[in-house]
């Protein structure tokens, strides 16, 4: 070797292997933070109702208990059989009957904590249709005061205005109690979306479990010439593509492995930590359950018990969720129908028409019937009656 090649030999460049100073320091600590799902209506739809069977479940039962519910119109002093408004609500537009129409209202107040219900008015200004408009289309538009004055409909790049300050509003905006927003709703998908994220992380959890023949992992190790365990760069590329190519997923389940000199196979069973994932999972879904207000046992959640029997977590869910939203929804569109009609109406559920109450209605009946020291005018008031009958 020439003294000019000795000399070029040492100044050949070396290939360049970057590494943070601090990586030996920060380089084995925890998972770091959790990573939450967004929590806009799209994402919270997506992976609370249509992505997780327990989300789902509870916002179907909820919204269609409450919208087979038969409803009664009364002003103060009669009980209508025949009315404009109930003809409306009967046949709300040409897609849609009434269970159809108040089930998409519930199910957008259950996910997004706001429901929109559209008037289409006639010639006269009296409404002929009713329609429910997505909440995550919608936005509202308030004044100085802070009273909103239109409400704005976005779709497919356009956008529609629903002026409301003049009057008359041609929408009704339905809201749950949100403490910290003046103008939109707070949904039980949201006070449920850390549940929602465990128990769609157990699931995922469990495929990838699956798909490995559901076995744990183990550690391969390896123990060179002389003791030495580290690998080149071309060896560790080489045994992870083998690896992954050969020996994951559902397809080489239960394929022998190979391998060479100094590599050895260390399987790693489930700790007890892994082995409680179901019973978190099932945690989870309890969780998500109580956020809506239904009962776990009618969700089919196991190791709930709570009610003594499956009819008294059935009329607990009717006391206890349908009834009070269902009540408030069309209270709501009764007073807001009352301003096209022009006299003041109320529109109810009729709780003597609902099979999983008939047992407290019946004793309720008794009681109020039995009590001589009331007028009837007082014991038609207390079964939610009118306070004169119907005139003949």
């Amino acid at each position: 070797m020439s003294v000019i090649d000795y000399f070029r030999r040492g100044t050949m460049a070396v290939p360049e292997v970057k590494a943070s100073a601090s990586g030996r320091v920060v380089a084995w600590p925890s998972s770091g933070r959790v990573a939450w799902s967004p929590r806009d209506i799209a994402s919270l739809t997506r992976s609370g109702f249509v992505g997780n069977p327990v989300g789902f479940r509870a916002v179907k039962m909820i919204a269609e208990a409450a919208a087979a519910l038969p409803l009664v119109l009364q002003n103060g002093r009669n009980r209508f059989d025949t009315h404009p408004v109930l003809d409306l609500v009967r046949a709300p537009n040409p897609a849609q009957g009434r269970a159809e129409l108040f089930e998409s209202l519930f199910g957008q107040l259950l996910l997004s904590g706001d429901g929109y219900l559209e008037a289409v008015a006639g010639e006269d200004g009296v409404p002929v249709e009713l329609h429910v408009l997505r909440s995550d289309r919608m936005r509202l538009l308030p004044g100085a005061d802070g009273w909103p004055v239109a409400y704005e409909y976005a779709v497919g790049g356009r956008k529609h205005r629903f002026d409301v300050s003049g009057g008359r509003s041609p929408i009704c905006h339905l809201k749950s109690f949100h403490p910290q927003d003046d103008h939109y709703g707070l949904s039980p998908m949201q006070a449920a979306a850390q549940a929602v994220d465990v128990h769609n992380s157990a699931s995922r959890w469990s495929k990838s479990l699956l798909d490995n023949a559901a076995r744990p992992s183990g550690a391969i190790v390896y123990r060179g010439a002389e003791g030495q365990g580290a690998m080149s760069a071309d060896q560790y590329d080489r045994l992870v593509v083998e690896m992954e190519s050969h020996h994951q997923g559902a397809r080489n389940a239960g394929r022998p492995m190979l391998l060479e000199g100094g590599l050895d196979w260390k399987p790693m069973g489930f700790s007890p930590s892994d082995m409680e994932f179901q019973k978190t999972k099932e945690s989870a879904a309890r969780e998500i359950a109580l956020a809506f207000g239904v009962p776990p046992m009618l969700i089919g959640i196991p190791g709930e018990a709570t009610y003594a029997n499956y009819q008294e977590a059935n009329r607990a869910f009717y006391r206890q969720t349908v009834l009070p939203l269902a009540t408030r929804v069309a209270a709501s569109v009764a007073e807001w129908l009352s301003g096209f009609a022009g006299e003041p109406l109320e529109l109810k559920p009729d709780l003597d028409q609902v099979p999983a109450l008939a047992v407290e209605r019946d004793a309720q009946w008794r009681r109020v019937a039995g009590a001589g020291f009331l007028t009837d005018r007082e014991k038609r008031l207390l079964l939610g009656l009118p306070a004169e009958p119907v005139d003949e």
